[in-house]
């Protein structure tokens, strides 16, 4: 009776533990993280009575959780690539926002300003129209330093949406650890596992993964161990690893994220580490967003400000002085690296002069202790400075260098030519009287020649501005028909003729005559000039200084020129580079949302494969329910059979 009496027991055990393990399922149901469980049921050994083997009863083996490794992996992937796509989208929006809007773009500005300078040339000697033309490009630059000031605001954001994110990081993983220390101290019984706690950390696991992709390898006694990146280590067993915030070494305004150590020194990780979760798509967004916005819009910024002065400053003002710049001058961002040696003293100046050549690409600027190298961030081009110590500045990429001062050996400078352009744009010029409209040179041909030669207005280069080439005087150049040769250029200067339509050009030597060419291009010591037609022997043509350019606009006609040139980057117009900007930042914006709907669609199958195995169905349980509240009673039956038969037992006794 006992024996019967003990199988009863076991059984209405077993289906308590089934009860109490079912119900635990439906109350858990909504858990975020939570893995079904079951009651898993095995006999106990039998007893040998001499007639064979009589069984006594069953056991609770175990409270197993439905828990696949791969499927939960491959959550994992899916949902960090889902972070990243989301966070970069939502970031990136605001830029493309901001620069699709035909209001508040760049476009309309850089319209009106060029319509501010035709404007201007139509009616060159009126002041009002000039300072009309002054205040379109004040319009512009305000356009320019409100961009860059919205791009200013987004960086903050973003550093303070990192900082936030590094902080959320750091919590869920010291809770980690706590776990792996709570599970390993559980977990003596293999058999025997705290699924709850496996079940809280693994949602954490899985949270940590969503704000950084991490790998998770299993360690000792059910601990796990957590890295990122490239297997750097965030929790190896109960112990976490402290990320930290720091400032870049050459840009104070650029966080990067690294490692903690107790006495609080950050050790820089590479951005490569962050390749998933909301923080990978930040840094993301940083490198191929931002900074790119940043620094195109700066680019044609430079563009424009180097381009307008160079031109600017081969004409006349209104009282007949040489112009100046008309933007000031855009000035690289120098970062000199804090690592450098107390006793550097590496003075770096940069200003952008050519906005052809000028990129948007940063520099690092490197001595070896023999050299100073600079290189071009974006391809790897280097460029050695030479000679050094500088006799003079050097030009590169359209930047021109003047580095002084004496560098110790490892001395590093970050340079950005552009990275503040659109912030630092203004208009150099405040008087409309110094706007320089007029052509600083004037041709004529005498009444008394008696061919059909004609010159042109003529034109100058920057080559005019050099000492000793700039005219204070006119003269004359006389043509020899016997010798169909011109004779009369200055005698200190080469004369460089190009044959009409292009070709070769010939340099001859100052001071001998220049062989005559209709159409020919005639140029020397920054001049040129175009001679066409039949001179008749002893012709003269004149060329002089421009003394009276009141009503001159032939400057401002070159400077309304500049709209349509290809000057961004050598190869766009201003209004095209940008176009060419909004459709980078459109098309980046519209990848990171079609890949977003694309691991949206990864994370749904995803979940519904881990959760065919380890989702609750309340169906099953209420029926699971069923089939327990029976077995319980029926193992109470049993018990109550071996009760009664034990009371008879006691009655034929008496």
């Amino acid at each position: 009776m006992s024996s019967l009496l003990s199988i009863g027991q076991s059984g209405l055990l077993a289906a308590q533990a089934g009860l109490a393990t079912t119900s635990h399922n439906i109350t858990n149901a909504n858990v975020p993280g939570y893995h079904r469980q079951v009651a898993v049921q095995g006999t106990t050994p039998p007893e040998n009575t001499g007639m064979g083997f009589v069984g006594t009863g069953t056991e609770v083996a175990q409270i197993k959780r439905y828990y696949d490794q791969f499927l939960d992996k491959q959550l994992l992937g899916a949902e960090a690539a889902q972070s990243s796509y989301t966070e970069y989208f939502k970031q990136i929006g605001q830029i493309d926002n901001m620069l699709a809007d035909t209001t508040t773009g760049l476009s309309p500005a850089l319209q009106d300003f060029f319509k501010g300078v035709q404007d201007a040339n139509s009616n060159p000697s009126s002041v009002a129209s000039r300072q009309a033309m002054l205040s379109s490009a004040e319009s512009l630059a305000s356009r320019f330093q409100s961009m860059a000031g919205r791009l200013d605001e987004m960086r903050l954001g973003f550093n303070s949406k990192v900082t936030s994110t590094v902080n959320e990081i750091n919590t869920m993983a010291a809770r980690i650890g706590d776990l792996n220390r709570q599970i390993a101290g559980l977990s003596t019984n293999p058999s025997q596992l705290p699924n709850d706690l496996l079940d809280q950390r693994d949602q954490l696991i899985s949270d940590l993964n969503k704000q950084v992709k991490v790998s998770v390898i299993a360690g000792e006694n059910q601990m796990v161990n957590v890295s990122i990146g490239n297997g750097q280590p965030l929790v190896v067993g109960n112990t976490s690893f402290e990320l930290g915030i720091t400032q870049s070494p050459t840009d104070t305004s650029r966080l990067i994220v690294g490692y903690k150590s107790p006495g609080g020194v950050i050790s820089p990780l590479a951005d490569s580490t962050f390749s998933g979760g909301a923080m990978g798509g930040l840094i993301n967004f940083r490198t191929t967003a931002l900074d790119q916005a940043e620094n195109r819009l700066g680019q044609i910024a430079a563009s424009l400000a180097a381009s307008f002065n160079s031109q600017h400053q081969l004409g006349l003002d209104l009282k007949g002085a040489p112009g100046g710049n008309f933007f000031n001058d855009i000035k690289a961002e120098i970062g000199y690296d804090r690592r450098n040696a107390a006793s550097s003293t590496l003075d770096v100046q940069a200003v952008v002069k050519d906005g052809t050549q000028v990129t948007a690409s940063t520099y690092d600027l490197n001595f070896d202790g023999t050299n100073l190298v600079l290189t071009r961030a974006s391809d790897g081009k280097q460029t050695t400075i030479t000679p050094f110590p500088q006799t003079g500045p050097q030009m590169i990429d359209g930047v021109e260098y003047n580095i002084s001062g004496v560098p110790a050996t490892g001395d590093h400078v970050e340079v950005r030519p552009v990275a503040n352009a659109a912030s630092a744009f203004s208009v150099a010029v405040k008087d409309a009287t110094k706007v320089a409209l007029a052509a600083p040179i004037t041709t004529s041909a005498p009444t008394s020649n008696t061919g059909s030669g004609k010159i042109d207005a003529g034109s100058v280069d920057a080559t005019y501005l050099q000492p000793g080439n700039a005219l204070t005087a006119p003269f004359s150049l006389t043509y020899d028909s016997t010798a169909n040769t011109l004779s009369g250029f200055p005698a200190t200067q080469d004369v460089t003729v190009t044959p009409p339509g292009g070709g070769t050009p010939v340099t001859y030597p100052a001071g001998t005559p220049v062989p005559y060419a209709d159409g020919a291009k005639i140029s020397f010591g920054g001049i040129s000039v175009s001679i066409t037609g039949k001179p008749a022997n002893g012709d003269q043509f004149t060329i002089g200084p421009n003394t009276n350019g009141v009503g001159d606009n032939r400057n401002g006609v070159l400077l309304a020129g500049l709209q349509t040139k290809n000057v961004v980057g050598g190869s766009a117009t201003f209004q095209s580079g940008y176009a060419q900007m909004v459709n980078y930042v459109a098309n980046k914006a519209r990848e990171s949302q079609i890949s977003m709907t694309a691991a949206d669609g990864a994370v749904e199958q995803a979940a519904k494969a881990q959760q065919q195995l380890s989702g609750v169905n309340l169906d099953e349980e209420a029926a699971n329910l069923l089939r327990y509240q029976q077995a319980y009673q029926a193992s109470g039956k049993v018990m109550q059979v071996a009760s009664q038969l034990f009371d008879v037992l006691l009655s034929l006794g008496r």
